[in-house]
């Protein structure tokens, strides 16, 4: 087998990269890191900088780990910012890192995707060996594989890897047969709230539409980058992202990128949510408005999302990092792992240490909020 690191994605063939992608994850796919690249929202600017690793066989890929050299921590949704400030108060350098990952998106899905006609373990220790010994020559701190499978965790901890865990809240379907039927699930007082709310927006008179990417006109991308710019710009932080970028991925994803817009009385579009999906699982990924309107948020990111995935029969809906108010909407809480090499021993040693007793604390907190469950019955999952 032959490794190679790559700097850009236009270097790797497309076809080849899709072959290996699992469940159709549009954020695995190569058109969306190309986007990325493309549109300049990874490079030096933002301090995402593409290494992915390619393993060939008989001059056939094999074996992907997209990969990225950080020189932040933005953007990852797994917080280190303490790790880094403990290396600083010690002299050393935390960044550069190396870093598997989707940018910008806190996303279940495979970190090591491997082809199905070859030993999956073999490759997958391959890549694995090949990405330690290009982050101990490149001299950098660490290397973190974000929100991966619990199958490539299982690979990655007999490696010596360090697992970390957070909670995100997923929605799950067993077969609704539509909407009413997922509210019949839930307790009176949810299913109330979550009909008041819904009835609110529509006695508003907003009027709510779904297009995907294809459909959607340079207009409609050009007013949710507004929406988005405004709402990142209001909490202080970074809009990466830019009507280049969601243009590109609309027309080379198609039906796999789903953009929801809400219209006023008057017929203007005042919000957008954009959401992505798999074969199996509906992703949402953004939100934004230009100004606040009661309930909008919860029926666009939210119900319309829901009622989407009963439709298309998905499985899964993971509507994005944190909220503990996704509960009474019928998200519940799912574990994440991460994975983590630290180089230098000392460091390696004190956040073990750190990881066991957070995975504790994560774990009984995860336990507490099983206890606020909507549903009626317990079987959501």
């Amino acid at each position: 087998m032959q490794a190679q690191f790559h700097s850009s994605i236009d270097e790797i063939d497309r076809g080849q990269w899709n072959r290996l992608v699992p469940d159709k994850n549009p954020f695995l796919k190569h058109e969306f890191h190309a986007a990325l690249e493309h549109n300049d929202c990874v490079g030096q600017k933002f301090g995402w900088l593409p290494r992915h690793l390619t393993v060939r066989q008989a001059g056939r890929i094999v074996g992907i780990s997209p990969l990225y050299i950080k020189t932040n921590s933005y953007g990852e949704f797994v917080f280190d910012h303490t790790w880094a400030d403990a290396y600083q108060r010690s002299g050393l350098q935390y960044y550069p890192k190396l870093v598997s990952a989707m940018p910008y998106t806190p996303a279940y899905g495979e970190r090591l995707f491997v082809s199905r006609d070859v030993d999956k373990e073999e490759v997958g220790r391959f890549l694995l060996d090949e990405t330690l010994s290009y982050a101990r020559e490149s001299d950098f701190s660490s290397i973190h594989w974000l929100f991966t499978t619990a199958e490539e965790g299982e690979l990655l901890k007999s490696a010596g890897m360090m697992e970390r865990l957070d909670v995100q809240f997923h929605w799950h379907n067993p077969g609704y047969k539509d909407f009413d039927d997922f509210l019949r699930a839930l307790n009176t007082k949810r299913r109330k709230n979550i009909r008041r709310e819904r009835r609110k927006v529509s006695e508003a008179g907003f009027r709510v539409r779904i297009i995907h990417g294809h459909e959607a006109t340079p207009e409609e991308w050009s007013r949710f980058t507004d929406f988005y710019t405004r709402t990142f710009e209001e909490r202080y932080s970074l809009p990466t992202l830019n009507a280049g970028f969601f243009r590109e991925i609309g027309e080379q994803l198609g039906e796999q990128v789903i953009l929801i817009l809400a219209y006023d009385g008057d017929g203007q579009s005042v919000a957008g949510a954009l959401l992505y999906r798999s074969d199996s699982v509906l992703y949402g990924r953004h939100w934004g408005s230009v100004s606040h309107h009661d309930s909008l948020h919860f029926e666009v990111c939210y119900y319309q999302g829901i009622e989407y995935a009963i439709s298309h029969q998905i499985e899964r809906f993971e509507p994005g990092a944190q909220g503990e108010h996704k509960i009474w909407r019928g998200f519940m809480p799912s574990l994440t792992r991460s994975y983590h090499w630290i180089g230098d021993p000392q460091f390696c040693s004190g956040i073990e240490n750190f990881l066991a007793s957070e995975r504790k604390a994560l774990i009984k907190y995860k336990k507490m909020l099983d206890m606020s469950s909507p549903y009626r019955r317990t079987d959501y999952v």
